[in-house]
């Protein structure tokens, strides 16, 4: 099993891994025409499949720890099904999100949702560690006004959608309801992840897994949860008419590899994160993978000149958006080393 254990080198893992989690949705976007509830099936495919070869490669090369298959031979009930879980909460975490987008705009949903599930899993994973070594390594407090700042840049990002969909903005309770209710499940499935692990590789690790298998598991869990909500979605979406299968059928080969290729990014991104979470902590971990939100703003500006045309204002907001997300990512990165 090939593991990172340099910190610097961890934080290059967990900056990429935030950039994976903050790209993935432009595949969906390559694939305009593709009902997001049809791509979502093969971006859960694109998910499971890259699991499944970063478990029997990286997973089973080198020699430290134990190899995939191995680590399948004695793996426990408790700690499988703490991964399991940790896939079925993102995974509806995700729809939901998704649909409280959909009800209430970008503009809302994205930062009440994402940066609700950021700054509750910041804490959750805090906790965990605290609660294994009876202290943290490095500052909490620096930890702490690091994460004030990126809250600050994502509440920036939120503005700077509002003031972009303007008039089309909306305000819709039910919309907000979901959104809240998609953070808080998304803010739970990394540790629970963590705990189907091995405390050797990972402070609160209270599990056996490696960190491959409980990778391997959790890609498992989002396809059992697809498997029962996915149709849910299809039958009664929270925009546009109903789909069927037949739709997934009729798409193109090139619609189908956009979601192949979005699964792969994010579990790319799933898999480096904890190769490297040993070397860093679960909180410092999250907190750089997950603040994806304001990648996907970055995306926004320079890449699909969403922004294009806006006032001045607006441009301060973006601005602001990407000095406190800088200084943010500084502080978290140091606050292990003071």
């Amino acid at each position: 099993m090939i593991l990172i254990e340099n910190y610097t080198l961890a934080i290059f893992a967990f900056i990429t891994c935030m950039i994976c989690w903050g790209s993935w949705a432009n595949t969906q976007k390559m694939a305009s025409n593709y009902r997001f509830e049809l791509y979502y099936w093969d971006l859960i495919i694109g998910i499971l499949l890259t699991a499944f070869i970063a478990a029997i490669t990286l997973g089973s090369m080198g020699t430290e720890g134990r190899t995939f298959w191995e680590d399948l031979e004695q793996a426990d009930t408790q700690s499988i099904l703490m991964a399991l879980l940790g896939g079925i909460v993102w995974n509806l975490g995700n729809l939901l999100l998704v649909a409280g987008i959909a009800l209430t705009g970008l503009a809302v949903a994205f930062p009440i949702g994402g940066g609700l599930a950021w700054v509750l899993g910041i804490g959750y994973n805090f906790l965990l560690e605290y609660m294994d070594k009876g202290s943290t390594e490095g500052s909490p407090l620096l930890l702490l006004v690091g994460v004030a700042f990126i809250v600050v840049a994502i509440y920036f990002s939120g503005k700077s959608y509002k003031k972009l969909e303007g008039e089309n903005s909306k305000a819709s309770t039910k919309g907000i309801v979901v959104s809240v209710i998609a953070g808080i499940l998304i803010a739970f499935f990394y540790g629970f992840v963590v705990q189907s692990m091995d405390n050797s590789f990972v402070a609160g690790g209270t599990g056996n897994l490696t960190p491959f298998t409980a990778v391997f598991f959790f890609s498992i869990g989002t396809l059992v949860c697809t498997l029962i909500a996915n149709p849910l979605f299809m039958k009664y979406p929270v925009e546009g008419q109903p789909v069927s299968m037949k739709g997934y059928k009729a798409a193109t080969l090139k619609e189908h590899a956009a979601g192949w290729t979005g699964g792969l990014i994010w579990m790319g991104g799933m898999v480096l994160s904890f190769m490297a979470v040993g070397a860093g902590s679960p909180a410092i971990s999250y907190a750089l993978s997950n603040a994806a939100p304001v990648v996907a703003a970055i995306w926004g500006v320079f890449i699909w000149k969403e922004f294009a045309g806006s006032d001045r204002q607006t441009n301060r907001l973006l601005g602001g958006m990407f000095v406190f997300y800088l200084i943010g990512l500084v502080l978290i990165v140091i606050s292990k080393l003071v």
